[in-house]
């Protein structure tokens, strides 16, 4: 059979918050660009849900603001953690010079369909989903294209740049051959929801205690919850049995106690497999990588999708005058690993201290973990509160949309 061919002068694989906002940006600057997602639709359960004052600065920079916060969301000006009966503040938003002076939760297929809505207002943007890329189009040590499957049937895809954005998992990096330097994670994160009465309490909060670690965030008429367990235990928890993991959660959630049994089977329980790698270097003769393609984020902080986001606006601050002008040089390219390798590295490096000093630790039980110093500065003086929110809620170098946006 043969390919269908597709030509276009940027294409994007994977429809996450990399790929879309870059996309959209691209799009709105005057670019081509065909974004290809895998499966039918946005709807993974369990992903990034925070959407931090950095990003809600670029829907603002974007003048999309005020109609995304019409998508139903929860707003977390602050975020606390929990350490058996002794609660502790840990970051206080309310002090940002940003518009939003909170963390929006919402899920991430509300976040990605509004993208997807904003793009097509352009005319270069293309959106296809159920389609797959399986390999690289290559002439002259240059990436020319990609091969891809579709419901169809086979296509092939020529752009002067490729661009994965396709997750840690990422095909595009595994088929270009580029080096991943594997920086080690201690655990991997037990995901699940139940439902929310209007008796419970509204916080979001981490808990952490003797070998449990547990996350909960207000989802509005649920809670999704994540269960932090040691790395390579999930078959020893199986192992236990189910009704042993409600009886955990009920000692975590007491409020919610007669609700543990919505926890029907193993299939309700999804399993996160934490990575924290990079890449050496993100850029091939036509191909760059961003997002969790380039740097898988440990769930630390939540911050992965922000990052991706901030990967997004740089390479659309970079690259859209020389795609449009048809000069795209690989320095160009190399040019936004410049821009956002440091932050990338100084915040991967922040949640290896905090995976070793105190993941680990607690992992570890069954002794009592004592709350780190650094906490109990945290919670006794307000003003240190406003470090941790900066560096969660803009990042290290945060980025602002350089772009101007063309004709519709």
């Amino acid at each position: 059979m043969t390919a269908d061919r597709l030509d276009v002068c940027c294409c994007i694989v994977g429809g996450g918050p990399a790929g879309m906002m870059l996309g959209l940006l691209l799009a709105r600057a005057g670019v081509d660009v065909l974004v290809l997602e895998k499966h039918a639709d946005f709807l993974r359960d369990f992903r990034g849900d925070t959407i931090h004052p950095s990003t809600l600065e670029i829907m603002h920079e974007l003048g999309m603001l005020e109609a995304f916060l019409q998508l139903p969301h929860q707003e977390a000006p602050e975020l606390a953690a929990q350490m058996r009966a002794e609660q502790f503040r840990v970051a206080d938003f309310r002090h940002l010079p940003t518009r939003c002076k909170f963390i929006a939760l919402m899920p991430q297929w509300d976040f990605l369909n509004f993208i997807a809505q904003q793009g097509a207002r352009y005319r270069g943007f293309k959106l296809r989903m159920q389609v797959e890329a399986t390999g690289l189009i290559e002439q002259a040590g240059r990436v020319i294209g990609l091969t891809a499957i579709t419901p169809e049937g086979p296509i092939e895809v020529r752009a002067d740049l490729i661009v994965g954005a396709d997750g840690r998992a990422s095909i595009v990096r595994e088929k270009a051959g580029m080096v991943v330097q594997e920086l080690g994670a201690p655990m991997d994160v037990l995901w699940f929801r139940l439902s929310r009465a209007t008796s419970d309490p509204d916080d979001t909060l981490g808990y952490f205690d003797r070998g449990q670690i547990f996350i909960r965030i207000n989802r509005g008429e649920h809670w999704q919850c994540g269960y932090v367990i040691a790395k390579g235990s999930l078959a020893q928890i199986h192992a236990e049995g189910l009704d042993a993991f409600r009886r955990a959660i009920a000692t975590l959630m007491p409020f919610a106690e007669n609700r543990v049994r919505e926890i029907a089977d193993w299939d309700a329980v999804k399993l996160l497999t934490v990575r924290v790698d990079r890449l050496l270097r993100w850029d091939r003769p036509g191909l760059l990588c961003i997002g969790d393609a380039a740097h898988a984020m440990s769930p630390v902080g939540g911050v992965g999708i922000n990052l991706a986001v901030q990967d997004a606006v740089a390479a659309a601050n970079v690259l859209a005058a020389p795609l449009r002008a048809g000069r795209l040089t690989r320095d160009d390219l190399h040019r936004v690993q410049r821009r956002r390798d440091f932050p990338t590295r100084v915040t991967q490096r922040m949640q290896i201290m905090a995976q070793s000093r105190i993941i680990s630790r607690v992992l570890a039980g069954p002794q009592r973990f004592q709350p780190p110093l650094f906490l109990r500065l945290l919670n006794r003086f307000a003003f240190l509160r406003r470090i941790p929110a900066r560096v969660l809620g803009l990042g290290i170098r945060p980025e602002h949309v350089r772009t101007q946006a063309m004709e519709r």
